[in-house]
């Protein structure tokens, strides 16, 4: 059995456990079995920059970030356009599979990964698609590798900012990574006890924050902490088409919107504010062990999907189970948080707010 891997898009903390997973669950059940790794994602494949794998490569590396064979970002809109030297990409990834022979390709990934894995599907590919992101924003899984490590250093960062906050009676916003969804800011705003949490799914509403700033000092809290997604925006920006919001956005003079929230809170409010941007940090570090156990898990699913020759899935995570759900069924689909949802009600009735 040939097997090819690779990993694409941003890292995580869990791609090697992930990797592990699946090449334990096969080399315990196949006798004859060979592992070929592609580097930097599906650049490895389109230029066939790869090798074969050994058992060792494998080992002691459930407990590492990152990811052994590398990755970039290699945008779904662009897969079907030539290369700077006129390389037909869709062509030479095709290429590279049949030359080796592989029996399947794994692959781990986000979004646009997904979306060019079922591509190679429809493309005739034997492919098996495993959901990584600290967005959790794939749609058919409840969960996917790297969101609850994330969470765990976004929550950090924002319980570290807690003491000084307090410390010096100011406000304080901690930028999430999400651009689309705000599931990791939400999990992290609730579990370090943030006052206000703004996400890309809920535009606020400037007078909204302002008034729960000074609600919470009417109430003698000197200092207030805000969760801020990287995707958030405001009610007015909204509004806008996407041509106008791009236009609005050439001459942006902040470095993210954190830093604009901050300049109209400190207008309204004359209250001192300062911004963390924790950043690439959320992706960073060794995966905590709730996601050591999840990709072990989904790995050993991939495998047996491979095994039983059921390609074209993506290995989920629902109700607490493994289960195979078909490419086709939610490759381009986004999975955001809904406003209505129960956790946003839960986490209003104990006074937090979405400044909506």
């Amino acid at each position: 059995m040939k097997i090819g891997m690779l990993t694409s898009g941003g890292d995580c903390q869990a791609l090697n456990a992930a990797m592990r997973g699946v090449v334990k669950g096969l080399s315990n059940n196949v006798d004859d079995l060979e592992i070929y790794g592609f580097y930097n994602g599906y650049k490895g494949l389109i230029y066939g920059n790869y090798r074969l794998l050994e058992s060792k490569d494998f080992s002691g590396i459930l407990t590492v970030g990152g990811t052994i064979l590398g990755s970039s970002r290699q945008p779904f809109k662009l897969m079907r356009q030539p290369d700077e030297n006129g390389l037909d990409k869709v062509e030479a990834m095709k290429s590279t599979y049949y030359k080796l022979n592989l029996d399947c390709l794994v692959i781990l990934g986000g979004n646009g990964t997904q979306k060019t894995a079922n591509l190679l599907r429809e493309e005739g590919l034997n492919v098996i698609h495993l959901p990584k992101t600290i967005d959790n924003d794939i749609y058919g899984t409840d969960v996917t590798f790297g969101f609850q490590s994330a969470i765990d250093i976004a929550c950090e960062a924002i319980d570290c900012i807690h003491t000084t906050a307090a410390s010096h009676n100011r406000v304080f916003i901690v930028e999430v990574m999400g651009h689309k969804v705000g599931w990791l800011t939400l999990y992290a705003g609730v579990a370090s006890g943030a006052d206000i949490i703004l996400l890309p799914e809920i535009p606020y509403d400037m007078d909204k924050i302002v008034d729960a700033i000074e609600k919470r000092h009417k109430a003698g809290k000197g200092f207030t902490i805000l969760a801020v997604a990287e995707g958030a925006i405001s009610k007015e920006d909204a509004a806008l088409s996407k041509k106008e919001l791009k236009k609005k956005r050439e001459n942006y003079k902040y470095p993210s919107v954190s830093y604009e929230i901050a300049a109209d809170i400190q207008e309204k409010t004359g209250t001192e504010v300062r911004v963390t941007v924790p950043g690439h940090m959320q992706r960073g570090g060794s995966p905590c062990p709730y996601d050591r156990v999840l990709c072990t898990r989904l790995g050993s699913a991939a495998a047996k999907a491979i095994m039983d020759e059921d390609y074209g899935n993506m290995i989920a995570m629902v109700n607490g189970e493994t289960t195979r759900v078909p490419l086709k069924d939610v490759a381009g689909k986004l999975k955001g948080v809904n406003p209505k949802c129960s956790m946003i009600k839960e986490a209003k009735n104990i006074g937090i707010s979405f400044g909506d």
